[in-house]
């Protein structure tokens, strides 16, 4: 039986205040075991990248419950949640979010060192070698592509080793050439890791990738897909653009 790594009961949030707010998520409740690959889709306005910060562990809850591996998030302090997050949750996001003044190398390593990991540098080299920029440690965010900017927010989410990848439209920015390209490592390093992937995507060959799409309207859960096995999914690689 495959392990549950996300669960989330009643998970119910509301954003703004007064007249200006909005109940974004209703009351949702779903699991997702280890290993898996999930699609969140849905219209723009369902929730659905709402829903996905509250599983990264960056947008906390009003009512519900949400326990990642074993730890309920929703009873931990900042700073407990910070830990939580640094050792257990790489995020990739559609606009790479790298910090210009620094190299690719430092942009990797810096949050290993601010964690107080051993051998930052060292992490850091190797997970942007793994993603096909071991050439390209000392560029810039600025002197870099689209395509190799996500690869470095890539490795830098990976390089801590975490259970869980959350990725918020991580093609969204690319053209469907790169976008392929940065879909295939993402795939490749969570079935060769283990890893949970849980992204949010309006391209529907990338959701058609994971083993599972869920699929949010209106701040609830419409349909939860069956999750398939990675044979079923042989034939998703190919489909165009």
């Amino acid at each position: 039986m495959t392990k549950t790594i996300i669960e989330l009961k009643n998970a119910d949030l509301t954003l703004g205040q007064a007249a200006a707010s909005v109940h974004v998520l209703k009351s949702i409740s779903l699991s997702i075991g280890a290993g898996e690959s999930v699609g969140i889709v849905g219209p723009s306005g369902s929730g659905k990248s709402t829903l996905l910060m509250v599983l990264a562990g960056l947008e906390r809850l009003d009512r519900g419950e949400i326990t990642i591996d074993g730890t309920a998030l929703h009873a931990l302090d900042e700073d407990g949640l910070a830990e939580f997050r640094g050792r257990n949750i790489g995020i990739v996001f559609q606009s790479f979010h790298l910090i210009p003044n620094m190299t690719a190398l430092e942009n990797v390593a810096v949050p290993l060192e601010l964690a107080n990991r051993a051998n930052a540098f060292d992490i850091a080299r190797k997970e942007l070698t793994a993603v096909g920029l071991g050439n390209r440690l000392s560029h810039y965010p600025g002197q870099l592509s689209g395509g190799e900017q996500q690869r470095v927010a890539i490795a830098r989410a990976l390089a801590p080793s975490p259970k869980l990848l959350i990725a918020d439209e991580p093609t969204g920015n690319l053209d469907g050439e790169t976008g392929r390209q940065i879909a295939d490592l993402l795939f490749a390093e969570q079935a060769g890791r283990g890893m949970t992937l849980v992204l949010v995507t309006h391209d529907p060959n990338l959701a058609a990738r994971c083993g599972r799409q869920i699929q949010v309207r209106s701040g609830e859960i419409a349909g939860n897909g069956a999750a398939r096995t990675a044979g079923d999914r042989t034939g998703d690689q190919r489909v165009p653009a």
